[in-house]
């Protein structure tokens, strides 16, 4: 503890000043962030780091599994938290991350212990459907390979329950927002995109066009309906 707290000290004395004016403008006139990235709380994961953001260019939504619960009327710290960035902020951008590794998907994947962490194990009912599909697609599957495989289907899933809460689907709707599913290899120091058209996880490279679970585009099923009318 001693040593983060010297790098507490490092900030006060060296990083803010040498951003004075950085600070100073977000101070001023508040965060207009670029995107809101709701990834996992493993002290491993850093989204901040991952993005090479400055303060103010992202807004962090952290928690066990990077898990969205589907909207509903309960408060939430996740869901006001979506609410919050889409409505008062207008980001256009949402991006679940997972990664390698991850202790709550390998929860999933064996649940023992789980026992004695009820509240742990009620959160990660909301990635149930992720051990479904990988136990009943691909029963051979075993070890890191099954939990690699449950922690893609999770991050597939979450962005599901993303659509449900109300800001974002209309935001969907009218051709606002984009969504994204990343995950972030962190022995291989990688990052792989869903791309939503063929639902594969692909590298992110520079030369590429960035892929995406589901681009920003105006809906029209409304417009085609009352032109059948």
């Amino acid at each position: 503890m001693n040593e983060l707290i010297g790098r507490v000290f490092h900030f006060e004395k060296s990083i803010f000043p040498a951003s004075s004016e950085l600070f100073g403008k977000l101070a001023t006139h508040g965060q207009s962030p670029k995107a809101l990235m709701i990834s996992c709380a493993d002290s491993r994961i850093v989204p901040e780091q991952i993005m090479q953001a400055q303060p103010g260019d992202l807004f962090v939504c952290r928690n066990a599994g990077n898990i969205v619960p589907t909207y509903s009327t309960h408060n939430g710290g996740v869901t006001s938290t979506v609410e919050y960035a889409v409505v008062a902020l207008g980001v256009s951008d949402i991006i679940v991350c997972g990664h390698s590794d991850c202790g709550a998907m390998k929860a999933l994947a064996d649940p023992t212990g789980l026992e004695a962490m009820p509240n742990v194990a009620g959160w990660l009912r909301n990635g149930t459907a992720a051990e479904h599909i990988v136990s009943t697609c691909h029963p051979e599957l075993t070890g890191s390979e099954r939990v690699r495989a449950i922690t893609l289907e999770n991050i597939i899933a979450q962005i599901a329950h993303l659509r449900t809460h109300p800001s974002v689907a209309a935001g969907i709707a009218r051709g606002e927002i984009t969504l994204h599913g990343w995950f972030v290899d962190i022995h291989a120091g990688q990052v792989l995109g869903l791309d939503g058209e063929t639902g594969e996880f692909v590298a992110l490279r520079e030369d590429r066009e960035l892929p995406v679970a589901l681009r920003a585009k105006a809906r029209i099923a409304t417009e085609l309906a009352e032109a059948a009318e």
